[in-house]
């Protein structure tokens, strides 16, 4: 079948770095996004077609997308692009991907999960490092521990972030923390749990619970109740943060937003290839059941853009080539745990 697949956002850090995989792997995807002299010099390189289009519209979007069979949404933060573009698709009948990690996100694909059926369209976010790794640790554990009834997640890396998911990460920052406790996604204290974890080096560290994507996302994966993330960190950065708590609404303001994103724009967009090849990504997964019972396991995978890059392309692929039944989906429901296999390194 011809793939006439789009990439929305395409000039951004990861966009750039999922459109490079495509090209690399002999496919044409249209690169799309708001910014035309970005998506017009960027096309030229990759001598790939393009299209300037914004999302205030779903209607004017559902134009845009008459002939295009998959959107890969790389346009952060997704909190402002994922809903106009999954309506869109959805009308459209076209499949919508992104690479986000935002929980309310997550949770806005499931809530459309019936349209998204009824449209025959798949509804596929965090096909990246979020959520790629830790969903695929997360469905293999509870396979060998279908009972369980905790799960935790975490990784590992001393990769730097990109600017879009610095952003991000300040968006969230005046929220609080977010854990999944008896089914339901619950606002916690920032760095609310800490506790010792290796995550594959052969070390412990301290780590502290995030609102990572999986506690919403390893839920519809495997139905356990109980779900906490954790990255490392140091015992002084638990209590800055712990501290942080009483006057954390203050990074909800309009102008304290301003000032932070402002000092992520005047970073570099993230790391280098040289950087990324000396940085890969251990994730740990643990779960556990009534009776006491416990599973570990760990996986050292690729640097955390990298599997993006090419985790995007390959369930966009894997997506327009099998996508027999609309939905939403985690990635390692739409395609298997065995996605994991293709990111391990030793």
């Amino acid at each position: 079948m011809a793939l006439r697949w789009m990439i929305y956002g395409a000039y951004g850090y990861s966009g750039k770095l999922i459109a490079r995989q495509a090209k690399k792997r002999g496919y044409s995807p249209i690169l799309a996004g708001r910014n035309g002299d970005a998506l017009a010099e960027f096309a030229q390189h990759l001598q790939l077609s393009f299209n300037e289009f914004p999302l205030n519209d779903v209607n004017s979007i559902k134009a845009q997308l008459a002939d295009v069979d998959l959107v890969v949404n790389c346009a952060g933060p997704f909190s402002r692009t994922a809903a106009p573009l999954m309506h869109a698709c959805i009308a459209s009948k076209t499949h919508y991907l992104d690479i986000t990690g935002e929980i309310d996100i997550f949770e806005y694909a499931h809530s459309l999960n019936e349209q998204a059926k009824q449209a025959g369209v798949v509804l596929c976010p965090g096909v990246g490092f979020d959520v790629i790794p830790t969903d695929c640790v997360a469905a293999r554990l509870n396979a060998q521990m279908p009972d369980a009834t905790h799960l935790a997640l975490g990784f590992d890396s001393g990769s730097r972030m990109s600017r879009g998911t610095a952003k991000t990460s300040v968006e969230r920052l005046g929220q609080g923390g977010a854990a999944r406790i008896n089914s339901l996604i619950e606002t916690v204290p920032l760095a609310w749990k800490d506790r010792e974890i290796d995550f594959g080096s052969g070390k412990k560290k301290v780590a502290m619970t995030i609102p990572w994507g999986d506690v919403s996302t390893a839920f519809y994966t495997t139905e356990i109740p109980n779900i906490e993330v954790y990255i490392p960190a140091s015992p002084r950065l638990v209590k800055r943060l712990r501290r942080l708590n009483w006057v954390r609404f203050i990074f909800n303001g309009q102008w304290v937003q301003k000032k932070l994103k402002a000092k992520i724009d005047a970073q570099s967009e993230g790391p280098d290839d040289k950087e990324r090849d000396k940085n890969p990504t251990y994730v740990w997964g643990e779960v556990s059941n009534g009776r006491g019972d416990r599973k570990e396991m760990r996986v050292k995978v690729k640097n955390g853009y990298s599997v993006t890059a090419e985790g995007a392309v390959e369930m966009a692929i894997y997506t327009l080539e099998h996508a027999d039944k609309g939905g939403f989906y985690t990635p390692s429901r739409l395609y298997g745990a065995k996605l994991l296999d293709q990111y391990l390194i030793d």
